[in-house]
């Protein structure tokens, strides 16, 4: 099943078709309608689900570049917030009024289908030429949003005779929040620290470090009756924007890891669902759906972004973003992960409100995805091509108390052209090797450097940092980087 959905992505991205949508269909092939594999326990679906989405968070924040995720951040989070919150309550009165469904119900519904899936968002628009900042905007909406839907979920699958009063309930939430928030940082900043000076014996290590510290940011959370998803993500994010030993190890690592946990996610839901229970839920998956996409979406948009319009320059949502960012609020496991919630603890309704869901995330993401590309072309967002991140690949030389540094010259990079003596690296940091068409060669101080150069820098610990910084500011500038006030602090 792992290498047919392998080789299941290059069939998707050649016709087009969106991978979660091939793994929910290998699920259903595979299950009770199709080979016969019977499966129905929600309960264990929930917790491994639980698992998968640890580890497409995790890499989502340790992808997430803090430079281009601090201006966006506050609309990420009103998003996060204000915005389930009026989607759940446009969702749940349009299902109320329109299908006679039970308040608790509907709401039900609503919590569901308000998050929007990380790995729908990560694996969708990285694809597109697209502006950064709405980008960075909708995965951090992502990574953050399952942390309060998970909790409002919960919340309302609960018998409704032990519920406490709402204000007990909100100031519980903003707990959970806020403690996960923190105890990820904490974890992080911890791990950080010690990945700096620890040597372990293989490189191989530092990855499965790196992640194994976001799970336990969750573990660490969920000990503390937080929220362990937004641990998680906060920990991601701290550990991606760090100056660690293998970084970019680390980063592929956890990339095939989320890739893994997507595709076990998306097989396991479709092992759960059965095809012929799917007709009855067609009607109220497409009332929901509707509702959703053309109503509530555009208004939780247009509700959390109105607090930043009379705001700082660059905090301000457009017309044409606030249109996209309605359209690309893409569903995918998350609803039906949390569908799993209610189902699990037998609540009324439940096992239609799966189906229902599971209808919809085909349906809308099929729609959706499909007409991505042209809608940021209606409303002018996307951004023009640009020049490859310069990316420092950095292994430690113990020892030595200093580091070696590995650095592609990408294409449009403004190193292309500029001498060694131009780079003005600090007093402890040289280009020890070039490796050119296959071929190496120790680089004098009039080596001109070219796309494609591979750099072997070794530097002493002391001044790693101003080195990575000069080589990023001299990237993007030229060799007039300090002229024109660059220090490279802007990137990762």
């Amino acid at each position: 099943m792992l290498l047919v959905a392998v080789a299941a992505v290059r069939l998707s991205t050649r016709i087009g078709l969106p991978s979660l949508l091939v793994y929910l269909l290998l699920g259903v092939l595979v299950g009770e309608d199709g080979l016969g594999v019977q499966f129905s326990d929600a309960e264990l679906t929930r917790t491994l689900g639980f698992c998968a989405l640890i580890l497409i968070i995790a890499e989502g924040g340790l992808t997430a570049r803090w430079s281009s995720l601090r201006p966006v951040l506050p609309l990420a989070a009103m998003l996060s917030t204000v915005g389930v919150l009026v989607s759940i309550a446009v969702v749940g009165a349009v299902l109320h009024m329109a299908l006679d469904l039970d308040w608790r119900l509907a709401l039900l519904y609503g919590a569901v289908l308000s998050s929007t899936d990380a790995a729908a968002v990560f694996s969708t628009l990285r694809r597109l030429r697209l502006k950064p900042r709405l980008v960075t905007t909708l995965e951090a909406e992502s990574g953050i949003n399952d942390a309060p839907v998970v909790l409002l979920v919960v919340l309302l699958s609960s018998d409704p005779s032990a519920a406490h009063p709402w204000w007990q309930e909100v100031l519980l939430i903003a707990y959970e929040l806020a403690a996960g928030a923190c105890i990820g940082v904490v974890v992080a900043q911890a791990g950080c620290w010690l990945l700096r000076r620890a040597a372990l014996p293989s490189a191989g290590l530092y990855p499965i470090a790196a992640v194994g510290l976001t799970v336990l940011a969750y573990a660490a959370g969920a000990v503390a009756h937080a929220s362990g998803f937004l641990a998680v993500y906060a920990a991601g994010v701290v550990l991606g924007n760090a100056r660690l030993p293998h970084r970019r190890a680390i980063l592929g690592f956890a990339d095939g890891l989320a890739w893994l946990a997507q595709i076990g996610l998306f097989v396991l839901l479709g092992l759960l669902v059965s095809p012929s229970r799917l007709p009855n839920a067609l009607l109220i998956a497409v009332v929901a759906g509707v509702a959703l996409l053309f109503v509530a979406r555009p208004l939780s948009v247009a509700a959390s972004a109105v607090w930043f319009s009379a705001g700082r320059r660059g905090l301000r949502t457009g017309k044409r973003e606030q249109a996209f960012l309605a359209w690309a609020g893409l569903r995918g496991a998350v609803p039906i992960v949390l569908a799993t919630i209610p189902l699990s603890l037998d609540v009324p309704g439940a096992q239609t409100l799966f189906d229902a869901v599971f209808v919809l995330v085909i349906i809308f993401t099929l729609v959706q995805v499909g007409t991505m590309g042209p809608v940021a072309r209606l409303l002018k967002v996307g951004a023009p091509a640009e020049a490859a991140e310069l990316h420092v690949e950095t292994a430690p030389l113990d020892r030595m108390r200093a580091d070696l540094l590995q650095v592609r010259v990408p294409r449009g990079s403004r190193l292309a052209g500029v001498h060694l003596d131009e780079l003005r690296l600090p007093v402890g940091a040289a280009v020890t090797l070039v490796l050119r068409d296959g071929a190496g060669f120790v680089p004098g101080p009039d080596t001109r450097l070219r796309s494609g150069d591979n750099l072997l820098i070794v530097s002493t610990a002391e001044v790693r940092d101003a080195a990575e910084r000069r080589l990023r500011a001299v990237s993007r500038r030229g060799r007039l980087a300090r002229w024109y006030g660059e220090d490279g602090s802007g990137e990762d």
